[in-house]
């Protein structure tokens, strides 16, 4: 009976020692019918393996083995979370996707794919919690996030500023007008029963008079928004795109892109070719991936006719905005 006894106890050995990773279900029934055999009498010690037979600590949910502290370490990846160093901070329907995109398929630009709205709906999260949304980057990456709502958020500049008065920032812009006619026609898409352009562009059609408390005018009068980022930044801090250009040649205003960003210019006209159906660059297929990326659905949309006298209208009140917007700039877009 000793022999049977300590045969099986050999036989669990080899077993665990040759199958570490088998199911636990043959071993378990070898251990138990192991220690059934010792209610008669002695037997030899089990194996360190066997010995070490236990099924893994449950976490408290109850859902899954707790992971050994150093795995858990690991599963966290290398290097660390930063503060941005560049943020796109404008604005809304200009391209700022666009170059974000172009901007993640750099090897040393590590961005945040989701908009963060930190710094005009979240502040109250406080700054920690904001870096540890920030992908982790190695030495000689750079972080970086896009929120096109900052540019026209009052309190975003002085925010910002407190977190590192270091920080490029970095703004598309696009002809407020069909900006404007852009931003309803994304609306328009999630609510079709919302009043025409026009009807929501004017305060009185008969006079005229543009209402410049609707979103979708207000945004466009960049250089009142800019003034109010100058009283923290100054504009040396700023790079301003053109959302034009980012479409009609991608590569050259990537290129203006990654010297402002201190870049290697790695991203060229080789990583694009122009989508026909949507009316944008995509970019080639990218390393590892089975297919070229392009924008999503809802870029490309196509807008709604707007009357002539509605588009000259506004071309009208624009004019002195985007004049005064060249001068503080030093660059002339060519709205006008």
């Amino acid at each position: 009976m000793g022999g049977s006894r300590g045969g099986l106890a050999g036989q669990l050995g080899g077993l665990l020692r040759a199958q570490p990773r088998a199911s636990l279900g043959l071993p378990m029934l070898l251990l138990g019918t192991y220690f059934f055999y010792c209610l008669t009498g002695s037997c030899e010690p089990l194996p360190p393996a066997a010995r070490q037979l236990r099924p893994p600590p449950r976490d408290p949910a109850g859902d899954r083995p707790e992971e050994p502290a150093a795995a858990a370490g690991g599963r966290s990846g290398p290097g660390s979370r930063r503060f941005p160093q560049a943020i796109i901070v404008g604005v809304k329907k200009g391209g700022t996707r666009a170059l974000l995109e172009f901007l993640r398929a750099h090897p040393a630009v590590r961005a945040l794919g989701a908009e963060p709205h930190f710094f005009d709906r979240g502040y109250e999260k406080g700054l920690p919690w904001y870096r540890n949304l920030m992908p982790r980057t190695l030495e000689g990456q750079i972080t970086m996030e896009k929120t096109p709502s900052y540019f026209v958020t009052k309190e975003a500049p002085k925010r910002i500023y407190n977190m590192s008065r270091e920080t490029k920032l970095i703004v598309v812009v696009r002809n407020p007008v069909t900006r404007a006619i852009s931003d309803y026609t994304q609306t328009l898409s999630k609510n079709p029963t919302i009043p025409s352009f026009q009807a929501l562009a004017f305060k009185n059609v008969s006079t005229g008079l543009i209402d410049t408390t609707w979103s979708a005018v207000r945004i466009g009068i960049y250089a009142k928004h800019l003034d109010n980022w100058l009283q923290y930044f100054p504009l040396s801090k700023f790079l301003f795109v053109s959302g034009e250009r980012l479409v009609s040649d991608p590569a050259g205003e990537m290129g203006r892109v990654q010297d402002f960003l201190g870049l290697k210019r790695v991203v060229t006209d080789k990583h694009f070719y122009f989508n026909e159906t949507k009316g944008f660059p995509c970019l080639k297929k990218p390393e590892g991936s089975s297919r070229p990326r392009c924008l999503g659905k809802s870029k490309g949309r196509p807008h709604p006719k707007i009357h002539g006298q509605v588009i000259q209208r506004l071309q009208e009140f624009y004019r002195p905005f985007n004049m005064k917007f060249y001068q503080m700039t030093g660059q002339d877009f060519g709205w006008d």
